[in-house]
Order: structure tokens, then C-alpha cells, then sequence
């Protein structure tokens, strides 16, 4: 068999493979992006409480909430607050913030404790929720966290209470073109990379 045709039979598959993945990219990587988001929302969706995560200075988390609580989804709003910013409690500044966009201040509770990952955040949050009685718990936080922060809530828990996760669209990232963009592209690098660890136990 000729050089020639012998490279032909080689790389034909080859670039026909290549044109493939290429043609099929922008499926594979929206997959990759949607695949951080868990998202209960919908008719129907009820708790004893929503708990707003922390880390999200811009506020969307919050107002997510508020928006659930203020159509009587639960009671309560529990704002996670484990970290302080200029001598002040993130939690006591997520509720000034959605107080003065025309929030009620009666539907929040500002829960302060000492956390640096959402691991450790479920764990602190475990204890308080029974003192509560609460059986069935809303998760608030952005799109990006949802897979994640679902599955260390119950993991932690124990089915107790059950878990509710509710996504909230960040600025940050865009799910389905993450790609295309440099803040989704890091957010999305540094969430997949947390997921992995998280599931393998680190």
C-alpha cells in the first residue's frame, strides 16, 4: 500500500472524529456548565425555612429570598453569616441590603457562626436547625453552587431536614455559554474544581 494512501486511511477517521467533537462542543460544554445546577423552584415548593448561603456580595442570593418568603414559601428567612466585612456581620449586611429594596425586615434572621467552606457551614448549621424543628429546609445560593451545596446539605443532615435547593441566576455565570466569557470561565474552573474534591472526599 502506497504512503499516501495509507495516511488517507489513517488520518480520514481521524479529522471525520475531530469534526464530530467540534460539531458537537457547544452541547458538551453546555452540559458541563448546567451540570453544577440542581434547581427545585416550582409550584408547589414549600419549607419550615429558607436558609440563604453565604458569599454573595452583590445581594441576588438574598433578594431570591426574599422574593420566596415575602410569596409565603416559608416563614423565615435564616441568612448564613460567618464571615464579617468592615466590622460587620455579612448576614447583618445581606439584610440591610434587602431591607432597603423594599424587603421586610420581619422576614429575616441573621444567623452568625464561623465557617470557610460549605462543608463546614452545613455542619455549623446542623444544630441550629434542629433547635428550630425545622424538617424541611430551602436552600438558597447562585446557579453555580446549587449541585454542590445540595449534595453537602445532605450529606450532612442525614435526610433530616430534607433538602430543598433553590438556583439563583448569577451575574458571574452564564450556565450555558460559560465558555464564552472570562468571569464564567473562572467561576466555572473554580466550582468544578471544589465539586471534584468534594467528591473525592478532600
Amino acid at each position: 500500500m502506497r504512503p499516501a494512501v495509507r495516511a488517507t486511511l489513517i488520518l480520514a477517521p481521524l479529522f471525520l472524529i475531530g469534526l464530530l467533537l467540534y460539531a458537537g462542543a457547544p452541547a458538551v460544554l453546555s452540559h458541563l456548565g448546567t451540570v453544577l445546577i440542581e434547581d427545585d423552584d416550582g409550584p408547589g415548593i414549600h419549607g419550615d425555612a429558607i436558609l440563604v448561603l453565604a458569599g454573595d456580595p452583590k445581594g441576588e442570593r438574598i433578594m431570591k429570598a426574599c422574593e420566596l418568603a415575602s410569596a409565603g414559601v416559608a416563614p423565615v428567612v435564616l441568612v448564613s453569616g460567618p464571615y464579617e466585612m468592615y466590622g460587620q456581620s455579612e448576614a447583618d449586611l445581606a439584610i440591610s441590603y434587602a431591607v432597603s429594596h423594599g424587603c421586610p425586615s420581619n422576614l429575616f434572621q441573621a444567623c452568625k457562626l464561623t465557617a470557610h467552606s460549605t462543608m463546614e457551614e452545613a455542619k455549623a448549621f446542623l444544630p441550629e436547625l434542629r433547635r428550630r424543628n425545622i424538617h424541611n429546609l430551602i436552600l438558597v445560593t447562585s446557579n453555580y453552587h446549587t449541585a454542590r451545596a445540595g449534595r453537602i446539605f445532605r450529606s450532612v443532615m442525614k435526610n433530616n431536614p430534607d433538602i430543598r435547593v433553590v438556583s439563583v441566576n448569577d451575574s458571574m455565570f452564564n450556565a450555558e455559554h460559560w465558555w464564552q466569557d472570562r468571569e464564567s470561565r473562572k467561576t466555572w474552573l473554580l466550582e468544578m474544581t471544589k465539586t471534584v474534591t468534594s467528591l473525592a472526599g478532600m
